[in-house]
């Protein structure tokens, strides 16, 4: 069996002159000795990498060899109410893999280089005020029953965050001691180091699902659906609370029965332990007709099931931006027939939400 490339081979960071002064900054750029530094200005201004069309010929390759390094400068937990209680400050956007329907680099152009920010305990200083002005959790709620859930990974995959940098680690830690709070995060990638770590029930992690076919096609430069499968019980066993993402459903010919299939895989693989605690969250498709040009020029193959306007509808986002989703009668048919098929295939599987 040939051997995985490695997702990072960093030969370019480009950083901003706090980032490098920061404690956080200086251990990164130890990780990376041989890595060209590079100046900016600011993280979200460097014309080499955001908004140039050249970079879709090197889609991938941008994400592999560039590396950003900013300071979070606005420090505020967004409310949420469906994955989680409450959006997190990113410590990280971007990502080295490149699943074709992403959204974060929608916000980029051209590029999606994971960016990492380098003032970690000044995030971690914000959520530990955050939660305490909270208070206990006085209802349950479908995010969690007990404890206030903070998305810790909206524009980023955690998981290959930590390859990068402490900064998922000490969060990690951070919540294992804050009672009454929970972090949270869905990933594709199977990272055993975080298995080293000592959560104590304080962090959530999600894995992210779809049927293999699917996955081989659209989830480029993840771990594959059966590596994912294999982790859930050790997870399980090291702390975490472990939870599901069938994200994103893609509605195509066959769909269903592809589905039908991976339920009775998950059924058969999963331990006791992770049925006993599990939950999934259910999402359907959204997809944006940027995105959409930027996938033709590097993987069409993707949008011949992505981009289907014979049954998607305009949609607008929270941020403004025009996406294309399902049409309502078309995506509520899909989800009370994944919901249906879950509830005969996989019973012990709560859905938390499906959307």
């Amino acid at each position: 069996m040939p051997t995985r490339a490695p997702l990072l081979q960093v030969e370019r960071i480009w950083a901003e002159p706090d980032a490098i002064a920061d404690l956080r900054g200086q251990q990164i750029l130890a990780r990376f000795p041989d890595a060209e530094v590079i100046d900016v200005a600011s993280h979200w201004q460097i014309p080499e990498l955001h908004g140039n069309e050249g970079n879709i010929d090197r889609w991938v390759r941008v994400k592999t060899e560039d590396l950003v390094l900013g300071v979070k400068k606005s420090l505020s937990a967004r409310p949420n109410g469906r994955s989680a209680d409450w959006i997190a400050p990113s410590t990280a956007n971007g990502c080295a893999m490149a699943c074709a329907y992403c959204y974060v680099p929608r916000r980029k152009g051209y590029a999606n280089p994971i960016t990492v920010f380098t003032n970690i305990d000044q995030i971690i200083g914000y959520l530990g005020r955050h939660i305490r002005r909270q208070g206990p959790k006085l209802e349950a709620n479908q995010c969690d029953p007990f404890d206030w859930v903070y998305d810790i990974g909206e524009n980023s995959d955690c998981s290959v965050d930590a390859t990068v940098s402490d900064n998922v680690s000490d969060l990690i830690g951070a919540f294992a001691g804050w009672d009454g709070a929970k972090a949270s995060f869905a990933t594709k990638y199977v990272n055993r180091e975080l298995l080293e770590l000592n959560p104590r029930g304080g962090t959530r992690i999600r894995f992210s699902l779809m049927p293999k076919p699917e996955a081989r096609l659209l989830d480029i430069r993840t771990s594959s659906i059966d590596e994912r499968l294999a982790a859930l019980d050790d997870f399980v066993e090291a702390g975490y609370e472990v939870h599901l993402n069938f994200s994103p459903v893609v509605i195509s010919d066959g769909w269903l029965g592809r589905w039908s299939e991976l339920l009775d895989l998950l059924d058969a693989t999963a331990g006791e332990a992770f049925k006993k605690q599990a939950a999934v969250e259910i999402i359907m498709l959204t997809h944006n007709e940027g995105l959409h040009e930027v996938n033709l020029g590097w993987h069409p193959r993707a949008e011949r099931v992505l981009w289907t306007p014979e049954i998607q509808q305009p949609k607008r986002s929270q941020n403004g931006g025009i996406n294309v989703r399902y049409r309502n009668g078309v995506k509520a048919q899909a989800v009370a027939e994944l919901t249906d098929l879950v509830a005969t295939k996989t019973p012990w599987l709560t859905v938390r939400y499906a959307f």
